[in-house]
C-alpha cells in the first residue's frame, strides 16, 4: 500500500443510532475501494467491522472499529462506531482523530434520540457532519417524514443534495441536484447508470437546486455577489460554499443511500473527497494551547486514541500521525512521562486485516504493537517535541454497581482483567471505595456492564457478581449542643486523664456564628482565642475554635483534641458515615500534671464530640444528582412518574429539537439501574445525563430506615 499525502486523506467517523446501518455502509465503502471483493452482512456474521464474537452474537457494533479504503487516489480512514449510548466511548475517541462525521439516519425511523446524541457530541468536539439517509429500500422507508424530523431536530442546517426515486422495496435511484443527474442502479452491487433527469422530476430538481445554490452563496461574499448578479453558481462554486458551511457546522448536506444495495455510496465518497476537510484543515492544540500544524515536514508526533488486546498480536495501539512522518524504527517518547518507545512496525487497519507500511504521513491513521507503556490518550513524539496533545474528554458515567469475583481467589485476576478493559475503553472505570469498602464499577449503562461480565467469563474464565453499591452518605447537625467527657484510667504506674468541654453548631458558608449561644436555656458567651478552618477531603468544612481560658487545658493538648474530633468525623456517630459542615468550640476542661497525655485528650474529645453531635439535631445527608432526560414526547408522562417515585424534585420541562426534556434533582440512592428502567419505559428511545449537584438532608422516614439498618448491622457484627 502506498503512502498518502496529507491532502489525499479523509478521516471520517460513521455515527448514528443502533440499526441505522453504519456497518453495512462501511462494507459498501470498503467494496467500492476494492479492499474487499464481497460485501459481508450482519446476519451472515462476516462483516469486516463487527468481527468479534460478542458483536456477532448480538448482531450489532459494540466496539469502535478502524477501517480503511482507497478511492479516487484518496485514502479513507473510517471509524465504524456503536449506535448504543452505552458504548459511546468509541465514538468519542474517534472524534479526536476524524475531521468529518457521516451521520447515518434510518429512513424507516427518522431522527431518533440516538441520532441527536451523536449530533450533539459532534457539535461538542467540533466535527462537521454530512447526513446520509440510509435504508431507503426499507418497506417502511419515509423520505418526507425523515426530512421533517431532520428539520425539527436540526433547524435550517439540513440541505438536500439528492432526493430518492421509488422509495421502499423498489428503491433504485436518486436525483442529484448538485450534479443535476439521475443515477439509476441496476443491481445490488452499486452498478449505476448516469442519466438525464426525467421530465416528471425536473421541476422538483430545479426547485431544490435553486435552494442549494442560495444556501451555498450564504457563506462567501464573492459567491453571494455572483448569485445576486446571475442567480446561478457553477458546480465547483456550490461545493466551495457548502464546504465553508460544513466546516462552520452550519450545513448538513443530505445524501440518499441504501448501504445494503450499495446505492449512493460512491457519490457520498466523491462528495466527501471534494468538499470535506483534509486533516491539515483541522486546528489541533496541545495541553498548553499550542497549535500544531498537521504537516508531514514537521517534527513527528502521534496520538494514541485507542488500545485493544487482539488474539495472536497482544496489545495493539491505534494512533493518528498528528505531525511529521512516521518511519520504521523511530524512537519516540511520551512528553508527559518520559517513557521511551521504539516503533518497530506499523500497519494500515481494516478490522482484523492489517497491511504493513514503511511510512505514514501527517494526518493518516494506523496501528502498532508491543508498546511498553503508552496507552489510550498518550502522545508520543521525537525528542525536541516537548508537548502533549489535549486528552480525550469522555462522558460521565451513568451506571454504577458494586462488584466482586464469585470465587474470592479470582479477585486479583479479575482486577487485572478489568484494568486492561479500562485501558481499552476509558468509560469503564473500576475503583476501590475506601469509605464504602467496596469495589465500584462505573459504566455507561447496564448493557455496558453485561458486556464486561461476558468478556470476563468467556475471555478470562472469571465469574463476576454485581449488586447495588452502598451510598456515600454524610452526617451533619442542625442546632447547637454542648457536651463534656472525662477520660480517666488508672492501672498502676502512670495513668490517663483528660477532660474536654465543647460546643458544636452547624457551619454555614458566609454566616458568622459569633460567640454567643443558648444551650438548654442557658446563655453561653465564649472567649475565642484561636480559629482553624479545614476543607475536608470528602466535602464540606470543619471550623475548630480554641476558647479555653485560665490554662484549664494546656495548648500542647489542642492538636490531640482536634485529632479526636477529626477521628469521629471520619466515622460519624449516626451511621458511621463521614461528618461535615460543623463548628466546634472547645471552651473548658481539666488536666492532670502527671497523668494527662495526648491519647487521653484524643479519647475525651472523641466522646464529647459524639455526645454533642447526637444532641445537636443530627441529620443524614445524601448525594443529589442533576438528571436531564431526553425522550420522545409520547413517553414524557411515564418518565416523570418514574422519577417522582424515585423521590425526584422536578425542576423543569421543555422541548429540544423535536424531543421532550425533563430536568430533575434525584438522590443517588434512587438511581441504581435507572438506565435500564428508562430504556424499558421508552422502548430504548430515551437517554439521560447525570451530574453530581450537592448533599441534602434525607427525609425523616428514610433516615429512620438508615439508622435501623445501621444498628442491625452493628449488632450482627
Amino acid at each position: 500500500m502506498k503512502s498518502y499525502s496529507t491532502q489525499n486523506i479523509r478521516n471520517v467517523v460513521l455515527l448514528g443510532s443502533t440499526k441505522s446501518g453504519k456497518t453495512t455502509l462501511s462494507e459498501a465503502m470498503l467494496y467500492e475501494g476494492k479492499v474487499i471483493d464481497r460485501k459481508g452482512t450482519i446476519e451472515g456474521k462476516n462483516t469486516v467491522s463487527d468481527n468479534t464474537e460478542i458483536e456477532q452474537i448480538n448482531q450489532r457494533s459494540i466496539f469502535s472499529t478502524p477501517l480503511y479504503t482507497e478511492f479516487m487516489d484518496t485514502k479513507f480512514n473510517i471509524m465504524d462506531t456503536p449506535g448504543a449510548d452505552d458504548f459511546v466511548g468509541g465514538a468519542v475517541s474517534a472524534f479526536k482523530v476524524c475531521e468529518t462525521g457521516i451521520l447515518v439516519i434510518n429512513a424507516q425511523q427518522g431522527v431518533e434520540v440516538g441520532t441527536q446524541i451523536f449530533q450533539r457530541y459532534a457539535e461538542t468536539y467540533n466535527v462537521p457532519l454530512i447526513c446520509a439517509v440510509n435504508q431507503l429500500d426499507g418497506e417502511k422507508a419515509n423520505w418526507e417524514g425523515t426530512l421533517d424530523s431532520m428539520k425539527e431536530a436540526f433547524g435550517k442546517k439540513p440541505v438536500i443534495i439528492q432526493f430518492p426515486v421509488n422509495v421502499g422495496a423498489g428503491f433504485d435511484g436518486f436525483v442529484d441536484v448538485l450534479k443535476m443527474k439521475y443515477y439509476h442502479f441496476t443491481d445490488d452491487l452499486g452498478k449505476r447508470e448516469d442519466l438525464e433527469i426525467p421530465a416528471s422530476l425536473m421541476e422538483q430538481a430545479e426547485e431544490l437546486r435553486a435552494a442549494l445554490i442560495e444556501r451555498a452563496a450564504e457563506y462567501d461574499d464573492t459567491l453571494m455577489e455572483k448569485f445576486f448578479e446571475s442567480g446561478e453558481l457553477s458546480e465547483d462554486e456550490i461545493r466551495k460554499g457548502l464546504g465553508i458551511g460544513i466546516r462552520n457546522a452550519e450545513v448538513f448536506p443530505i445524501f440518499c443511500l441504501s448501504g445494503k444495495k450499495n446505492i449512493g455510496v460512491k457519490r457520498l465518497m466523491e462528495f466527501t473527497i471534494k468538499v470535506a476537510p483534509a486533516p491539515s484543515e483541522r486546528v489541533v492544540k496541545t495541553i498548553d494551547e499550542t497549535q500544531i500544524d498537521c504537516d508531514a515536514s514537521g517534527l513527528t508526533s502521534i496520538f494514541i486514541y485507542k488500545t485493544a488486546v487482539e488474539q495472536h498480536l497482544g496489545e495493539v495501539a491505534y494512533f493518528k500521525v498528528m505531525s511529521g512522518t512516521l518511519k520504521e524504527g523511530m524512537d519516540l517518547e511520551n512528553p508527559e512521562t518520559g517513557d521511551k518507545e521504539r516503533i518497530t512496525a506499523f500497519y494500515a487497519v481494516a478490522g482484523k486485516k492489517k497491511e504493513k507500511l514503511t511510512e505514514i504521513l501527517a494526518g493518516d491513521i494506523g496501528c502498532t504493537v508491543k508498546l511498553r507503556a503508552a496507552k489510550t490518550d498518550a502522545t508520543l513524539a521525537v525528542p525536541g517535541f516537548d508537548k502533549s496533545y489535549k486528552h480525550i474528554v469522555f462522558p460521565s458515567s451513568k451506571y454504577r454497581c458494586a462488584i466482586k469475583a464469585a470465587d474470592q481467589k479470582d479477585d486479583e485476576k479479575m482486577n487485572e482483567a478489568l484494568s486492561k478493559m479500562s485501558a481499552e475503553d476509558p468509560t469503564i472505570i473500576v475503583e476501590y471505595h475506601k469509605e464504602m469498602k467496596q469495589t465500584i464499577l462505573k459504566a455507561q449503562g447496564e448493557q455496558h456492564v453485561n458486556i464486561v461480565k461476558w468478556r470476563l467469563k468467556n475471555e478470562n474464565k472469571i465469574e463476576m457478581e454485581t449488586f447495588a453499591p452502598r451510598i456515600s452518605y454524610r452526617e451533619t447537625i442542625t442546632k447547637v449542643a454542648a457536651a463534656d467527657y472525662r477520660h480517666k484510667k488508672q492501672s498502676g504506674g502512670a495513668g490517663q486523664f483528660g477532660e474536654v468541654h465543647l460546643l458544636v453548631c452547624p457551619y454555614e458558608e458566609g454566616v458568622d456564628a459569633g460567640n454567643r449561644f443558648k444551650v438548654n436555656g442557658r446563655e453561653m458567651v465564649l472567649n475565642i482565642k484561636g480559629k482553624e478552618t479545614y476543607d475536608l477531603d470528602w466535602g464540606g468544612k470543619l471550623e475548630f475554635y480554641n476558647c479555653v481560658v485560665g490554662g484549664a487545658i494546656d495548648a500542647r493538648f489542642m492538636p490531640a483534641i482536634l485529632k479526636g474530633i477529626m477521628d469521629k468525623m471520619n466515622e460519624g456517630p449516626l451511621t458511621g458515615s463521614l461528618a461535615r459542615d460543623i463548628r466546634v468550640y472547645v471552651y473548658d476542661g481539666k488536666m492532670h500534671p502527671v497523668d494527662s497525655n495526648e491519647i487521653s485528650f484524643v479519647l475525651a474529645a472523641r466522646n464529647a464530640f459524639k455526645e454533642a453531635f447526637r444532641n445537636a439535631g443530627p441529620k443524614i445527608m445524601e448525594p443529589i444528582y442533576n438528571v436531564e432526560v431526553i425522550t420522545p414526547s409520547d413517553y414524557m408522562g411515564a418518565c416523570m412518574s418514574d422519577l417522582q417515585n424515585r423521590r425526584a424534585l422536578i425542576e423543569g420541562m421543555g422541548t429540544d429539537r423535536g424531543f421532550s426534556t425533563l430536568k430533575a434533582r434525584v438522590p443517588l440512592a434512587e438511581m441504581y439501574k435507572y438506565s435500564t428502567t428508562l430504556s424499558s419505559l421508552t422502548s430504548g428511545s430515551a437517554t439521560f445525563t447525570m451530574q453530581f449537584a450537592d448533599y441534602q438532608p434525607v427525609p425523616g422516614d428514610v433516615q429512620d430506615k438508615l439508622l435501623k439498618a445501621y444498628m442491625e448491622n452493628e449488632s450482627e457484627e
